[in-house]
């Protein structure tokens, strides 16, 4: 098969940083693929991808209205005369599936997401015939997939996005005399519920006899400006904004603990990508983090949008930071059980099989 995969665009963080994962899958199993966005963005993700030796293309310009979008993807399908499309995010979806239609080529569709805005939802569910596969990037989203588009199992199957690494040591365990170094991974937008992060952090300044702690994020976005005022109004001197995180392993690597306050998640790569660092994680109990986490075991599952909840659990953590490593390392032994390389790409091969048939 020659597979033309398209995603919105070459954004770091999200859907695109798993592409070399998949294209790989996609190679070893004998097929070629092309690998396009309708727009560039920020493009941090293109020299992930040139090292994983694809070649990114970009169909337009950031600003480019849908129909000039739905013209490059065209061309661009015409010119790789791929035997499927792959699509990877909402606009991507439908407009593949538009040209998909126009030039009698079949469509697999990923579903990433928890959450849909109604107008995307119904016309997802109005070109749900369209895509001949639909594929949910977690067990959660699956299954929130076929209800939500009321498709029968028979299209529907489960690709989950992460593919845990073996070749990393954990991150080195706190040790006493040490700040405790909680972290968090995340584009700055108001999903992400990083300012109930910040509201948990003012309460918790009224605890008393905690360790020395300092909290970093890693990420950029449109909240940044919001949420630093909020840290500057507020005295959070111990709060970090690190930007754009290249290299979210060595991020990782600095942490002791690890926190994801979204207000909805489809899979969380970043929260799964602590666990596999050996790091308990505080998360929302939304998407599959939520199935992921065992709460008490693997780190603690808690009801997104609640500072005053996040703020005891924090302090709680924070008085015994010595068991931290140890909840780490069972977090580390789930993601490798149930994230191995060898499940990612079985699960991958599967579809790609029932594409072929």
């Amino acid at each position: 098969m020659r597979i033309a995969y398209v995603i919105n665009t070459f954004e770091g963080g999200g859907a695109a940083l798993p592409i070399p994962a998949i294209a790989g899958v996609f190679r070893r199993c004998g097929h070629d693929v092309h690998v396009a966005a309708l727009s560039r963005r920020n493009g941090r993700a293109m020299p992930h991808l040139r090292r994983a030796g694809l070649d990114p293309v970009v169909l337009g310009a950031d600003a480019a209205p849908i129909p000039r979008q739905l013209a490059g993807l065209d061309a661009w399908v015409r010119h790789v005369r791929p035997t499927h499309i792959w699509t990877s995010l909402t606009r991507a979806t439908l407009l593949g599936q538009v040209v998909g239609a126009w030039r009698r080529i079949p469509v697999v569709s990923w579903q990433h997401n928890a959450f849909l805005r109604p107008a995307n939802l119904a016309l997802l569910r109005l070109m749900r015939e369209r895509s001949r596969i639909w594929v949910g990037d977690s067990a959660y989203v699956t299954a929130l997939t076929r209800g939500r588009l009321a498709l029968p199992e028979s299209r529907v199957m489960c690709w989950p996005i992460f593919r845990a690494r073996t070749d990393m040591a954990p991150a080195p365990a706190w040790r006493p005399g040490e700040d405790v170094r909680i972290g968090s991974l995340g584009r700055l937008h108001a999903s992400k519920g990083y300012d109930v992060l910040c509201r948990a952090l003012v309460q918790l300044r009224a605890a008393p006899g905690l360790p020395p702690y300092r909290v970093t994020i890693g990420g950029e976005g449109a909240e940044h400006d919001r949420l630093r005022a909020f840290c500057q109004r507020h005295g959070l001197d111990n709060v970090h904004f690190a930007g754009y995180v290249e290299d979210t392993a060595a991020f990782l690597r600095q942490c002791h603990l690890y926190v994801q306050p979204s207000l909805y998640e489809g899979f969380c790569i970043a929260a799964h990508e602590a666990m596999n660092m050996g790091l308990p994680v505080i998360g929302s109990d939304v998407g599959e983090m939520g199935r992921s986490i065992v709460d008490g075991v693997t780190g603690w599952n808690l009801p997104p949008r609640q500072p005053g909840a996040l703020a005891r659990r924090l302090e709680a953590a924070l008085r015994q930071p010595g068991l931290l490593a140890a909840m780490g390392q069972a977090a580390r032994e789930r993601v490798m059980h149930d994230f191995s390389t060898r499940a990612f790409s079985r699960a991958g091969c599967a579809i790609l099989h029932r594409m072929a048939g």
